[in-house]
């Protein structure tokens, strides 16, 4: 079956200016070789360290920035390189919720004209009218009718976030990006969203790239999981499997940071990498996480250079996986 969204080889590389003397210095490697893909009404988790590129991963989907090379497919019709005029159709098709609700909401502009914008800009006439259809999305995301004429500053941050997803699902999108939209919610609230998104994929077939750094939401919520590092997907695969036995040294290390809720918990498992994250201006040849992996000082001078010289392709980044467990088991913690 053909994914909904297909996306290889995807990369996005900012140039470096000298305010002093307006030149070039080189390119940040934001995004850098990135492929994965989406099936209709699946949840794909893009999860990773701060940094990693998951914003601007989700932002290049989105279209609100121009890739520098790599092919992004929905339902088979390239779009990474449509011009802006051509973008609209494509965005009625892709919606985002972001992660600030508040900054994502024009303070002057009530609830109902938000949620109303979307169907405006794109000159969608539902039927009964755009005030009904705008009234129905606000009692799907449990929003009250009086809601409709108030503004952003009157809401908890859930309440926004509410405004947000009704705004995201006005046009019937096959695809929504969820740049992690519960990182700014109280706990409880964050499983208040989750469960909406939940219920919404259910009832809709919508699909989600939900991107995220709390490890338990993506667990819980998504289908499939792909590990990015310094712009690079480290791991990429089924939920269960990944969470199960992952395979790569830097998945292994973040599953491993998971908080434990049970104060008596055993946590002589933690794995805890050395070293700064380096510049994505100058990342190492390579494998990028060499330099922070444990498993790599413990290899024989030959697997150490085939770290340095490539990078396997498929779902795992590592040449060491077969050794990978055995290093950490034994690695000081």
């Amino acid at each position: 079956m053909t994914p909904l969204l297909q996306v290889t080889d995807l990369t996005k590389h900012f140039p470096i200016r000298s305010r002093a003397f307006r030149s070039a210095g080189g390119v940040i490697k934001a995004v850098d070789g990135v492929s994965f893909s989406v099936d209709a009404g699946q949840t794909l988790g893009l999860v990773g360290e701060s940094g990693c590129g998951k914003s601007t991963t989700g932002r290049l989907l989105m279209r609100l920035l121009t890739p520098t090379s790599g092919s992004i497919q929905l339902d088979g019709r390239e779009i990474a390189e449509l011009r802006r005029s051509d973008l609209q159709e494509y965005r009625r098709r892709v919606q985002m919720v972001f992660q600030n609700p508040s900054s994502s909401l024009n303070p002057r502009q009530s609830v109902g004209s938000a949620i109303a914008a979307p169907l405006l800009a794109q000159r969608v006439t539902p039927a009964g009218g755009v005030k009904a259809k705008v009234r129905d999305l606000m009692d799907r995301v449990g929003l009250r009718p009086d809601h409709y004429n108030r503004f952003p500053h009157e809401f908890s941050g859930g309440q926004k976030q509410r405004v947000g997803i009704a705004r995201a699902l006005a046009l019937d999108p096959q695809l929504i990006i969820c740049d992690e939209p519960v990182s700014a919610l109280d706990v409880s609230v964050q499983a208040q969203v989750i469960n909406l998104l939940e219920d919404i994929q259910r009832d809709t077939g919508v699909a989600y790239l939900f991107i995220a750094h709390d490890l338990s939401v993506v667990q819980h919520f998504a289908d499939r999981i792909a590990v990015m590092y310094l712009g690079k997907i480290m791991e990429y695969g089924d939920t269960e499997r990944v969470f199960g036995a992952p395979e790569h040294p830097y998945t292994r290390a973040l599953l491993s940071a998971v908080p434990q809720p049970d104060p008596a918990a055993d946590r002589s498992g933690r794995i805890r990498l050395s070293g700064d994250l380096p510049s994505p201006a100058d990342p190492p040849r390579g494998c990028v996480f060499r330099s922070r992996c444990p498993v790599h000082p413990r290899l024989d001078p030959q697997r150490r250079q085939l770290c340095t010289d490539s990078v396997p392709s498929g779902s795992i980044a590592c040449h060491h996986t077969d050794v990978a467990a055995e290093a950490l088991a034994t690695t000081p913690r």
